[in-house]
């Protein structure tokens, strides 16, 4: 029996992932039912590319999947121990609610020619406890203003043509990141976040999860 669900926060930058992460926790918190457990792992605990000591290091496919396999099996153990816990503990005390943020898509992004039977195994694994994907979206439109609107004072000196290069990769990877969540076992619903009203996504989200 399974006594865990979670959601996967996927995006790219800016899309407005932390900003929904928040309001997951909120919401959550809030509904006196929900699971007194909470998971949250961020980008930094499962993406490719990370910032380590002052510099930039990316993780082969392989590195890769074996980061994911470790905070899956982590997330198996907790089940697992919950299990043993027996039926007397209410879902709410014992039952555990994870967020993770870029994770098996963004595996699927970066190593679209490498793709193994490993990773449609981890998805299955995380679809048995319980996880379903959010992907979160920009409006073709909206993104250079997007982009932008987070740290201003980044975007002073770029010129025209660096901020539409930045947006086109924005409208690259997310074209990417919609075609690869079609080939992934896992549920996932796409969330536009143009309007920025990240309590309503958060609703949303935990309605799918319900």
């Amino acid at each position: 029996m399974s006594h865990i669900r979670g959601v996967i926060l996927e995006g790219f930058s800016h899309a407005g992932k932390t900003s929904v992460l928040k309001a997951l926790k909120q919401v959550h918190a809030q509904n006196e039912s929900s699971e007194r457990s909470i998971i949250v792992l961020s980008e930094h605990y499962s993406q490719v590319l990370n910032n380590v000591q002052g510099g930039l290091q990316r993780l082969n496919r392989d590195e890769h999947l074996q980061l994911l396999k470790e905070r899956v099996n982590m997330l198996r153990q907790l089940n697992e121990w919950a299990a043993y816990l027996g039926p007397d503990a209410s879902q709410a005390s014992r039952g555990i609610f994870f967020i993770l943020e870029r994770f098996h898509l963004n595996h699927r992004v970066a190593f679209p020619t490498e793709l193994s039977h490993e990773i449609e195994s981890l998805e299955n694994e995380l679809f048995n406890l319980g996880a379903k994907c959010v992907l979160l979206t920009v409006s073709s439109g909206n993104v250079e203003q997007r982009i932008q609107s987070r740290t201003p004072h980044e975007w002073t000196n770029k010129t025209v043509e660096e901020i539409r290069n930045s947006a086109d990769e924005f409208i690259q990877t997310q074209t990417e990141l919609r075609k690869q969540s079609s080939l992934s076992i896992l549920p996932t619903i796409e969330i536009n976040t143009d309007k920025k009203e990240w309590i309503t996504y958060a609703n949303k989200v935990l309605d799918l999860l319900s």
